[in-house]
């Protein structure tokens, strides 16, 4: 590719608005007899790079077709010739996966959708990546072949639009005053009330066809771990050598002191309940849908703080649907779940079949799956509505070498071996339908997932995500 290239693609990046505060008019959607659900980790947020910044989203949502569709034929030629590499070609491998990403949405067509790992600016006002992916990917005609229909317009999907678009605060990279892993330093991503290199590094959003009631929407960003019934300050017990205990700290001592664990957020992101108004040939219905994207259970070293704190994450669910008082709210409202229907959606990083979390003290989500006001026709295994794909049935078992072999493959939702996420209704709305895309060998959209051409490995985030898209369908008439 000509480096020429950039400066022009760059040109347009910062023309859009910023403020999500003006009030735009939407007319009502027709009315329904059923909604489509879904979660989707789309694996947007960018790993182990400590240059990672909210600014490189703006350039990549702000690209237009013409601006993708130059870089991507740039993109091939260099493949084909085999001078492949430089920021160029980076930058188009960047551009498939987001359109990848699309195709699968378009592809899928849900009415409501949770989007995990999408950044945003830390305290949700700049909309210009929501706003971006709408414009440029979400409303353009994408291709189940990947690149080659991109190039050669086949297998074209329509585009999707939704009116109500929501991004929501997060607490990954927000900074504490505090050493929350104890190595000495602060300031580092792992010292934020939820790991992240930059305030909004792995946020959510929300899309919907249906109105967002703002209004009466809670949030329980700033909700004290310590807050939590039954919530854990973990003590170090793996003392064996095999992973260094700091300086000044030894086996038995509690990981957070006093101050810290005072000041500690439970969610490392946030735990959203936002009603959506849907319009049914009756009237208007709501059906709250409960958002979150607890921390990953790995990644301990002499605690098992993850373990504790994913489990925690997912608990706070079950307790709020069973009403608990003591929960209180951004707002300070205290109370659990008032509704009467809700979808609970996230890659709640917990499966429910293996791993540490079905394992007590770790068993949060156990406890939120089997709770008597969720679906258990979709929450448990071998159910008739339990998600399921012929992709994750043929997928590598185990996905590698640290990952169990697990006992029903086909509830997979990830390529690394779990049922990570979920889109879970209440036990009061009937269940139409229910899936994860995930397409196989030899079927059209495989190149959605896997493509040789794409990065180092052909596979995951690298053409589109880590995570698989999965939904639910209810009735609402």
């Amino acid at each position: 590719m000509k480096k020429k290239l950039i400066p022009a693609l760059l040109s347009s990046m910062f023309l859009m608005a910023c403020n999500s505060d003006e009030t735009v008019i939407t007319p009502d959607p027709a009315p329904v007899s059923q909604v489509k659900f879904a979660q989707f980790n789309l694996s947007f947020a960018v790993d182990n790079d400590p240059t990672e910044n909210y600014d490189r989203w703006v350039e990549y949502m702000g690209l237009t077709v013409a601006q993708q569709d130059a870089l991507i034929s740039a993109w091939k030629k260099d493949v084909e010739s085999g001078e492949a590499g430089g920021a160029e070609h980076l930058l188009a491998e960047r551009v498939i996966q987001i359109r990848n990403v699309a195709a699968i949405i378009q592809k899928n067509r849900p009415d409501v959708l949770l989007m995990n790992e999408f950044n945003n600016d830390g305290d949700a006002v700049d909309t210009r990546v929501l706003d971006g992916f709408q414009k440029n990917y979400l409303s353009v005609s994408q291709s189940l072949s990947s690149v080659d229909g991109f190039i050669n317009g086949e297998d074209m999907l329509e585009p999707i639009e939704y009116p109500f678009a929501k991004n929501y605060a997060t607490n990954t990279g927000l900074l504490t005053e505090f050493d929350l892993n104890n190595d000495g330093q602060t300031g580092g991503a792992d010292d934020a009330h939820g790991f992240g290199f930059y305030h909004g590094h792995y946020g959510f959003a929300l899309l919907s066809k249906f109105e967002i009631d703002h209004s009466n929407t809670r949030t329980f960003q700033k909700f004290l771990r310590k807050d939590l019934l039954g919530a854990v300050n973990p003590v170090i017990e793996v003392c064996d050598g095999s992973k260094p205990i700091p300086d000044g700290m030894a086996g038995g001592d509690l990981w957070f002191n006093e101050a810290e664990w005072n000041a500690l957020r439970l969610s490392s992101k946030n735990h959203v309940d936002a009603p959506i108004l849907v319009n049914t040939p009756k009237g208007k219905v709501a059906i709250n849908v409960l958002l979150a994207h607890p921390t990953p259970s790995g990644f301990d070293t002499v605690t098992y703080n993850n373990r504790y704190r994913n489990s925690e994450e997912n608990l706070f669910w079950h307790q709020y649907l069973n009403g608990e008082e003591s929960l209180y709210d951004d707002k300070g409202q205290k109370g659990g779940f008032a509704g009467q229907h809700f979808v609970f959606m996230g890659d709640m990083n917990a499966d429910n079949v293996v791993g540490t979390q079905v394992n007590k003290p770790w068993d949060g989500i156990i406890q939120l799956l089997g709770n008597e006001k969720v679906n258990q026709s979709v929450a448990q295994v071998g159910q008739e509505f339990t998600p399921t794909s012929l992709g994750a049935a043929e997928s590598k078992n185990p996905a590698n070498n640290w990952n169990p072999v697990h006992t029903y493959p086909e509830i997979r939702t990830s390529v690394f071996g779990s049922r990570a996420d979920y889109a879970v209704p209440s036990a009061s709305l009937e269940v139409v339908d229910s899936g994860v895309y995930w397409a196989a060998e030899g079927y059209t959209g495989r190149l959605l997932f896997n493509d040789p051409r794409v990065g180092k490995y052909g596979d995951s985030k690298e053409v589109s995500s880590d995570h698989r898209f999965v939904w639910v369908t209810v009735k609402v008439d």
